[in-house]
């Protein structure tokens, strides 16, 4: 269906600026570099995204040309583990993805952040205990924790990743394959050239957009590996189909992308990881992943040899590791239904997404509100 325009508010949501509670001393968890020296200031903004299989943290200032990240925080919580089956958030799941919360709070008052914005995502949206849950999380924690909807889910993550679209192309399909759900947004690239810079970051022209509510941890439960690897690849396949078909979306400028003029942008942890995988790199390495161009005939061909493997080969891939090992197949055969449906050469790999994009419309308001008071 079309997508309508949404006003600021609801791109941006509740933004935090009260002081999260006094941390406690504890060793530093952060994957960042940034961790030696802690950059103080104003200028600060923070972004936290709790999806159904990742917590994740981006605390960054603001430059010329975009942000640069100061700090940032990544811990698997599977808090969407059993969702399908029991209609509810364990206590297990709870009680990791708080301990997790626990130490982005701890981080954004360390680094004195001004304002930042705290989403959770599809496990919450469909959870029946997800908003008493995130009573706890407040209480535990002093975060205010907003569910999204999905389509905001869908404009957060084209933001965050508008600056790697082909403006030689007419539409770019943007691909957010998450733990709880898949976003689908059609971005209209001739209105992107000739909008203000501004107006592209705070209202992307999204002519078109799709939540499928599969993503690698639901499919995973839905559909447990089988003996048979190629039957168990070929039925999460089938169901993915089912989806897009369910939502209506089978048909969306699918003749564009049959004529060349369309290509697909990959965020999430499954296309990072597969490029990874092709590349391979002996580690991953986010500045030579994040932008790369990678052949859809190669993302393919690591999907589907992903999926040959067992859990154990899986882990090996450095790439992976043991936490994704479970998950990685069912992000491929999302991937691979995808690229079969909207037919394209090449896919852009974005290691950016959620989070990249609520920076980005803080940074926004924040130059906005300078302007207004003539600052």
């Amino acid at each position: 269906m079309p997508d309508r325009t949404l006003s600021g508010d609801d791109v941006l949501g509740n933004v935090g600026t009260e002081k999260p509670t006094k941390p406690r001393r504890r060793k530093n968890m952060s994957n960042s570099s940034g961790n030696k020296s802690l950059k103080k200031g104003p200028n600060l903004f923070a972004a936290l995204d709790l999806g159904t299989n990742n917590c994740r943290l981006l605390i960054a200032r603001p430059t010329d040309d975009g942000f640069k990240v100061i700090d940032s925080y990544s811990k698997v919580v599977r808090l969407g583990a059993g969702l399908d089956s029991t209609g509810l958030l364990s206590n297990n799941s709870m009680n990791a993805a708080v301990e997790a919360l626990k130490i982005c709070a701890r981080k954004i008052k360390a680094h004195r952040v001004k304002r930042w914005r705290c989403i959770a995502t599809e496990a919450c949206r469909k959870a029946s205990n997800g908003k008493d849950f995130l009573d706890r999380v407040k209480q535990e924690t002093s975060l205010s924790l907003e569910i999204i909807s999905p389509r905001v889910e869908s404009r957060l993550a084209v933001m965050g990743c508008l600056n790697l679209i082909d403006t030689t192309k007419n539409v770019a399909l943007v691909v957010d394959i998450g733990g709880g759900s898949t976003e689908l947004s059609w971005v209209d690239v001739r209105r992107l050239k000739v909008e203000s810079v501004s107006t592209s970051i705070y209202r992307p022209p999204i002519s078109a957009w799709a939540s499928l509510p599969i993503g690698v941890a639901t499919l995973s439960e839905r559909i447990p590996e089988l003996a048979d690897r190629a039957l168990w690849y070929q039925t999460m396949k089938s169901v993915v189909r089912d989806e897009i078909n369910k939502s209506g979306c089978e048909n969306r400028f699918v003749n564009t992308f049959k004529e060349g003029k369309g290509h697909i942008i990959g965020t999430s942890g499954t296309i990072t990881s597969l490029a990874g995988i092709h590349m391979k790199l002996p580690y991953y390495q986010r500045e030579k992943v994040d932008g790369l161009w990678l052949r859809t005939s190669d993302a393919i061909k690591v999907s589907r040899h992903m999926s040959s493997l067992s859990s154990e080969e899986r882990a090996k891939e450095p790439c992976i590791g043991e936490e994704r090992a479970n998950l990685l197949v069912a992000g491929c055969a999302i991937t691979d239904v995808i690229c079969e449906t909207w037919p394209t050469k090449i896919i852009r790999v974005a290691d950016r997404g959620l989070r990249e994009g609520m920076l980005m419309g803080l940074m926004q308001q924040r130059q906005q509100v300078k302007i207004v008071n003539g600052l």
